[in-house]
């Protein structure tokens, strides 16, 4: 185990010019006091790390060092060949170039290990889009995942509502979130995120730079990125509230029937439960049209207690259900 992990070190100092004893520890999910242990180790067994002190210090490797313990086993080659998707690499227009890659890579590999690709994909599959669905790749999506490579700023046509808006966008990333692709792109100073099947143009920018090029910025993290836009996205969407009384197993099956999220809070929130057994919730809801069709699915597990019109709607539908049963 720390010989992997070793080994994983010297191989995160040859791909930077350095890096600090915190960024090493968030890398290999160990404390800054065992990265300091760590790097005496090497030390003494003669590999060249040079630790830098002072605010902007770090370790780094001396003299271009490189090591050869870049051999892949077993494990290794398959995680590599379960890193692509191969629905998202054709409409990016990437198959060919990732094709190209992996045999590559075959190549290089020692010939007990050359069936690692043929055993991860008989293992393993992706299949992005949801259910009941038909895949769509946009037709600007080659385009604009050009423009990502590039770092090329693009002038786009965007649909919002009824109305098309024109912006000098800067591309940072793609996302494919259940079968429907999304850009990250900077726009006027601020990080927005683009439906890809909402633009209707994508060119080369005339902005000024080299070639139309922008400069990245280097702290930028897109899963960090859109972990934060879905999570924001998501309790937007939850403009209302119901309060329930709920059984057991009604607070049970509150999670699974509405935002999972915020069914969780809300349990989580509840006090302790009333003479009944059941405990009153506070929960969050897109809409009262939502809730009802959500909450149906709980039956007499649950019962609204308001807002009002929601309560009548529940006693309605209650009422004829008896009548068609009774």
């Amino acid at each position: 185990m720390r010989a992997a992990r070793l080994i994983r070190l010297v191989l995160l100092l040859q791909s930077r010019p350095s890096m600090t004893g915190a960024e090493l520890a968030r890398e290999l999910e160990v404390s800054e006091r065992t990265v300091t242990r760590d790097v005496a180790a090497l030390s003494e067994a003669g590999v060249p790390v040079y630790s830098d002190r002072g605010r902007a210090g770090g370790y780094r490797l001396v003299g271009g060092y490189r090591t050869r313990l870049t051999g892949l086993g077993r494990t290794e080659a398959e995680a590599l060949f379960l890193s692509g998707v191969p629905a998202a690499l054709r409409g990016m227009g990437l198959a060919d170039a990732a094709s190209a890659a992996r045999l590559k890579v075959s190549a290089a590999l020692l010939p007990e290990l050359r069936d690692a690709s043929h055993t991860a994909a008989q293992r393993f599959h992706l299949d992005a889009p949801g259910w009941w669905q038909e895949p769509e790749t946009p037709e600007l999506l080659p385009a604009i995942a050009d423009a990502v490579w590039d770092d090329r700023r693009i002038t786009a046509r965007y649909r919002r509502r009824d109305t098309e808006v024109e912006r000098e966008l800067e591309p940072y990333g793609l996302v494919l979130k259940a079968g429907v692709w999304y850009l990250a792109a900077r726009a006027e100073g601020d990080f927005r995120v683009y439906r890809v099947d909402r633009f209707t143009s994508a060119e080369p920018s005339a902005a000024p730079g080299p070639h139309g090029r922008f400069e990245r910025l280097a702290d930028f993290d897109l899963p960090a990125f859109w972990e934060e836009r879905a999570a924001q996205f998501a309790r937007s969407l939850l403009r209302e509230e119901v309060v329930l009384r709920l059984t057991e197993e009604g607070a049970r099956r509150l999670p699974y029937v509405t935002d999972r999220t915020a069914g969780q809070e809300a349990v989580a929130a509840a006090g302790g439960p009333d003479g009944q057994g059941r405990i009153t919730v506070t929960l969050p809801v897109e809409s009262l049209d939502v809730a009802y069709d959500q909450l149906l699915a709980l039956g007499p597990e649950a019962e609204v207690l308001s807002p009002p019109e929601l309560r009548e709607r529940f006693a309605a539908a209650a009422a004829r259900a008896a009548e068609l049963y009774r």
